[in-house]
């Protein structure tokens, strides 16, 4: 069996107390998850972030604090990979007041932030991170 991991970088950004997610159509499965992807052999994990955000919605980001990194076995739903998913607070000096998307699969809006918990999420640790989040919101640690 060939094992490997898939690295993904994902931002959470807040802005006026909504948080940005993004829903993609994965294998004919809506997704609902934080913007971001995969890394890139070569390249580092903030350099990742920059480019995924850029590349999907054409939005220059400044990375802040990292939030949280996978700390336990997670399998790809999709393939025979272990999964790592790093996620950093995001900001932005350029809200749009409208998203474009580069793929036409996808769609991504603001979500009130007292309304984001493990449910708004499809995957594993996106869900953990769900739920972390609100924590976080809850005790007005961002």
């Amino acid at each position: 069996m060939d094992k490997r991991f898939n690295i993904r970088v994902y931002g959470i950004w807040m802005h006026n107390n909504k948080i940005l997610v993004n829903e993609e159509l994965i294998r004919g499965k809506s997704i609902i998850k934080f913007p971001g992807g995969g890394l890139d052999w070569g390249e580092g994990i903030i350099d990742c972030l920059k480019r995924e955000w850029n590349e999907e919605l054409s939005i220059t980001i400044d990375v802040l604090d990292h939030f949280y990194t996978t700390d336990f076995f997670q399998p790809s739903a999709f393939d025979n990979s272990q999964v790592i998913s790093i996620y950093y607070w995001v900001s932005a000096a350029v809200i749009p007041t409208t998203f474009v998307n580069s793929e036409a699969n996808e769609r991504t809006f603001w979500i009130n932030a007292a309304d984001i918990s493990a449910d708004t999420f499809t995957l594993p640790i996106d869900k953990l991170v769900g739920g972390m989040l609100q924590a976080a919101i809850a005790a007005g640690r961002h």
